[in-house]
């Protein structure tokens, strides 16, 4: 799972790991693999963030999640709390976020499951 923000460097951060992970695949681990995406600090007023959405989706569909997880204060907060955002304030739009995004990843588990067993 990699979550990227919607930013530029983050983008080219994501270029760069998938680097990382394909010489990890061809020298130490050729199990290994990026399941998921998930957008991050999402803010839809910005064409930039809009932009990286786009093309994330556009080069990676079928591993990036449909659910983003909005910029915001609260998930920021947290930690300085020593707390997770689902603690800190869960009914935020940042934890709601995140449940919606671990209930998609649950749900495509499930179905990587059911493809499995019928095979």
């Amino acid at each position: 799972l990699i979550p990227i923000q919607c930013e530029y460097y983050a983008l080219e951060g994501l270029s760069q790991l998938l680097k990382s992970i394909e010489l990890i695949q061809a020298h130490l681990n050729r199990g290994l693999h990026v399941s998921t995406i998930l957008l991050t600090m999402y803010d839809g007023r910005t064409n930039l963030a809009q932009q990286v959405a786009q093309e994330v989706r556009e080069h990676f569909p079928d591993k990036t999640l449909r659910t983003t997880v909005p910029r915001s204060v609260r998930v920021s907060e947290a930690p300085s709390y020593g707390q997770t955002v689902l603690t800190y304030d869960p009914g935020s739009s940042g934890a709601l976020a995140y449940l919606e995004a671990a209930r998609e990843l649950a749900e495509r588990g499930t179905t990587a499951d059911r493809k499995k067993e019928d095979a």
